[in-house]
């Protein structure tokens, strides 16, 4: 069967002490026509799969349609999993409701208004004759109900595990998860295709590693895609190193600023400089899920495809964590922070007394545009409570609108993704509708909200050395430093104003700028202390809470990536660890640090967002 079209499976076997005598399983986001629902991925490692989302802004969405094989005549009951996700703020009425259509009929009631949790939940019944079918998924609102799977059933009692091991076991019995057959091998494997990994991997390859790019959208960029329209921080081209960031120069988009129109984040740019690499080789829509151990050492990444449910396995010496969240590493078993750190631990003066799990949050970026007509907007009745002190009289919301500071940004990620529409859409709502001052929005359409979460903190993996605010203010320079950090110590807390009128709840930050010299992070930072063949490069590097404030910024952690691509390199020649880069072979990589990687066409740094840091008025020595 070929993987990229395995949208049913036929089961005949036994389920524990049950007898599937016919059963059809289908995963939504593996359907060839998905209409006007998108693929969301970004909570696989919680909730088991990705799945569609009906992301309408308060439009219903075109049906996504599969067609399928009914394997013999019969009565079927039609299951779907799926959540109520507005449940938990308000249980009165759903806001992302659906139903399943089967031969252009709609089976049973309504789906997806029920529950918090993902579960599954019966549609109904439907006779089918043996052969082929079709089955829709028919949204009715527009405001982001959603489908994982469904399933169609002859057994009369029957209903798949909801969670955990157990589903995905039943998957994998179910062939809609396919465990890899052989391995791919490369020189490096590098996961995520954010800014850092794009860099990562082409600065490796140009120094003639066969590389794997693994990243889990379609589109490249990460935070700085038009998915989710953030700019790029930070300058590049200083010293000690003025080659450092010619590889993210010619990715960067000319245009700057955040949740603007999609063409100014230029993704066919970052495309077109990743294909031109002979020696990567694209795994776009693959999720790194797991990892396989040789001792202290990465054996294999796991990678799924997001759709399909196919797995590879991709195999090299050294391989690269920048997928932000340091999941590779955390699945490797590497040593990672989270949260603040106290300031008992390391005396940096901007730490909390005491160490707690405060991150700084996700933005959900979103923003309106002015039509020449009356552009209406559902009064809805299951979101927050604005009136007019509470709501947020604007147009747009950029890095500001920010949630989930005080939520697991891992474990939780799909309540704070979530929350972060719901304050969007349910303000939206009262300014149209309820506002005072509702006039001056009557030709003001909601035109896009991100369903992709830029996130700004979750894991840290420990490496040598774990930069800290003592470092940066008192300008202790390191022999193995490398690209400058430039950017302040730029850290976001709930907005007082805010958190007044949502107390606990809050939906809005604030920041809080350190400005520092230009500072060249140790090469130490880019790789794990525990496992030995593995780098990192992004927001996942060996620092602090405080001093994560500075390295985060964009244009920052593609130098990071260029940097790790060059010692990815020295270490594949030298049959090295990246620890052996350090100890043997710091002098061959500041040479390559020092002559840079870029060939491609250059951006200017844009002045208005450099980040305010200090200038030196002397070089660095190292």
């Amino acid at each position: 069967m070929n993987v990229y079209k395995s949208w049913f499976v036929i089961a005949a076997f036994c389920w524990g002490s049950q007898l599937l005598a016919a059963t059809m399983m289908v995963e939504a986001e593996s359907f060839a026509n998905k209409g006007g629902w998108v693929v969301d991925q970004q909570f696989v490692d919680q909730m088991g799969s990705s799945f569609l989302l009906a992301h309408g802004l308060g439009t219903p969405v075109a049906d996504a349609v599969q067609k399928i094989e009914v394997p013999e005549s019969g009565r079927y009951r039609v299951l779907a999993r799926t959540r109520n996700w507005n449940a938990e703020w308000n249980k009165n009425e759903a806001a992302g409701r659906f139903q399943i259509i089967v031969n252009g009929k709609v089976c049973g009631g309504e789906l997806g208004n029920r529950n918090s949790a993902w579960e599954w939940q019966e549609a109904g019944t439907v006779d089918l004759e043996k052969g082929a079918a079709t089955i829709a998924l028919h949204d009715l609102t527009g405001f982001d109900g959603r489908c994982d799977a469904v399933v169609l059933t002859s057994e009369s009692s029957f209903t798949p595990p909801s969670k955990g091991e157990a589903l995905e076991a039943f998957r994998y019995k179910m062939g809609t998860l396919k465990a890899p057959v052989g391995e791919q091998r490369f020189d490096l494997v590098v996961a995520g295709g954010g800014v850092a990994g794009i860099c990562a991997a082409v600065s490796a390859a140009r120094l003639g590693l066969k590389v794997a790019l693994i990243q889990d959208r379609a589109v490249l960029g990460g935070n700085n895609s038009s998915e989710v329209r953030v700019h790029l921080g930070g300058q590049i081209n200083l010293g000690p190193y003025p080659r450092l960031g010619d590889v993210v120069s010619e990715i960067g988009p000319a245009k700057g600023g955040n949740a603007k129109p999609p063409e100014f984040y230029e993704d066919q740019r970052k495309h077109a400089v990743v294909d031109a690499e002979k020696n990567i080789t694209q795994f776009l829509n693959t999720r790194a899920v797991r990892v396989e151990m040789d001792g202290s050492k990465i054996k294999a990444v796991i990678g799924r495809h997001v759709e399909s449910g196919a797995e590879s396995r991709f195999a090299a010496p050294v391989f690269a964590d920048c997928t932000g969240d340091g999941s590779v590493g955390v699945a490797a078993g590497a040593e990672y922070r989270h949260g603040r750190e106290g300031r008992d631990e390391f005396n940096e003066p901007t730490a909390p007394e005491k160490s707690d799990s405060m991150t700084m949050g996700s933005s959900v970026q979103w923003y309106s545009v002015e039509e020449q007509t009356k552009a209406p907007f559902p009064d809805i009745k299951w979101g927050l409570d604005f009136n007019e002190t509470k709501c947020e009289r604007v147009k747009m919301g950029e890095w500001t609108w920010e949630t989930g500071m005080n939520q697991h940004q891992i474990h939780e990620f799909e309540r704070v993704r979530d929350y972060g529409m719901l304050v969007v859409m349910s303000n939206w709502s009262f300014l149209k509708n309820h506002s005072k001052d509702k006039e001056m929005y009557t030709g003001s359409k909601l035109d896009w909200v991100a369903y992709v979460a830029g996130k700004r903190e979750s894991y840290r993996l420990v490496g040598d050395l774990l930069l800290t605010e003592l470092d940066l203010i008192n300008d202790k320079i390191y022999p193995d430093g490398t690209a400058c950090t430039t950017w302040t110590v730029d850290l976001h807390y709930p907005d007082p104003k805010n958190t007044k009128n949502f107390p606990g709840t809050e939906f809005k930050s604030i920041a809080k700028h350190i400005p520092i010299y230009p500072y060249p992070i140790p090469y130490r930072c880019f790789y794990s202390r525990n496992v030995d063949n593995l780098f990192m490069a992004g927001r996942n590097i060996s620092v602090t809470h405080v001093a994560l404030g500075t390295t985060r910024v964009m244009r920052t952690t593609g130098m990071m990536g260029e940097v790790v691509g060059m010692a990815a390199a020295i270490c594949v020649k030298n049959n090295c660890n990246p620890r052996g880069v350090y100890t043997d072979h710091l002098g061959e990589l500041k040479a390559l640090m020092q002559k840079g990687i870029g060939v491609g066409e250059q951006q200017p740094p844009q002045k208005y967002n450099t980040g305010g840091g200090k200038k030196r008025t002397t070089p660095v020595k190292l």
